[in-house]
């Protein structure tokens, strides 16, 4: 058997804690967990001192905090998890306004972050990504890395549960795809994940620019995960205000990519239909 997140093994109920000061909001996160995660064992607090209290009675698989707690700002209590955890937990802020401090690189001791506007249903599909992972996907990723061994490794892991993979080692190489599937009338991919440091004249913060100003694809329509090595907060800042949908920090961890970039594909997907019942 597997071990699942947090050091417990995977077929035991994952325990998932949502942590904010409204009750309505708490309630509407968790009515749609129940639906999507009826197996999952769902609690609820509105402080960081509750939280705190419930943390220490037993691990949890996951964390949802607010930015905003009534008695401490939600990093505050990120921090206490990441200390008084003995296995790894993720936390994802789940915030209206996050935008702001995560281009700021405000948010070193989360895993991840949620934008409230995407609506709960999207959050379910986010938690269940970590607490339960598919085992298939759907999707074509245009891939960017020069690096012969990076890519043979990177490739088999997403090739592993079902992904299409369309591999190029330049910026130059992905943007003669994209324009030929753009003159066919397609987008020839449904993600991108790139690497900021490539061979040639152009870098992939170079393939984030063109394809949100020349192609024209928005977050939504052609999502880009930008892989980086590069700790300097501002230059992960310019890389988010460029465009880019996230980041996956270097050396790459095979769950944390799988699961944002499976999560990227799912709101993209979910963008679309919105869009098109609109």
């Amino acid at each position: 058997m597997n071990a699942g997140i947090g050091g417990r093994s995977a077929g035991t109920a994952p325990r998932v804690l949502v942590v904010d000061g409204s009750k309505v909001v708490r309630q509407l996160i968790t009515r749609v967990l129940k639906a999507e995660l009826p197996e999952a064992e769902l609690v609820g607090c509105g402080s960081g001192a509750e939280a705190r209290e419930l943390i220490g009675q037993g691990p949890f698989d996951f964390i949802t905090i607010a930015l905003r707690l009534p008695d401490m700002d939600g990093l505050e209590l990120a921090r206490h998890v990441r200390e008084s955890a003995q296995a790894y937990v993720p936390i994802v802020v789940v915030s209206g306004d996050v935008d702001t401090r995560l281009h700021k690189r405000e948010l070193g001791d989360v895993t991840d972050y949620f934008d409230k506007s995407l609506g709960f249903q999207a959050l379910a599909d986010f938690i269940r990504g970590y607490v339960r992972p598919e085992d298939n996907a759907e999707g074509t990723v245009l891939y960017v890395e020069d690096s012969r061994v990076v890519a043979l490794a990177t490739r088999r892991m997403l090739e592993k549960i079902g992904l299409t993979v369309r591999h190029v080692v330049s910026v130059e190489d992905a943007l003669a795809m994209l324009e030929t599937d753009r003159a066919q009338g397609r987008i020839g991919a449904d993600v991108v994940l790139t690497d900021v440091s490539l061979k040639g004249e152009l870098t992939g913060g170079d393939l984030l620019e063109r394809i949100r100003s020349q192609f024209g694809y928005g977050k939504g329509r052609l999502p880009v995960l930008v892989m980086t090595g590069d700790e300097n907060p501002a230059n992960q800042a310019a890389l988010l205000k460029a465009g880019a949908n996230d980041l996956v920090e270097k050396p790459v961890e095979e769950k944390l990519l799988v699961t944002k970039l499976l999560f990227q594909l799912r709101v993209a997907r979910h963008l679309r239909e919105r869009a098109q019942g609109a």
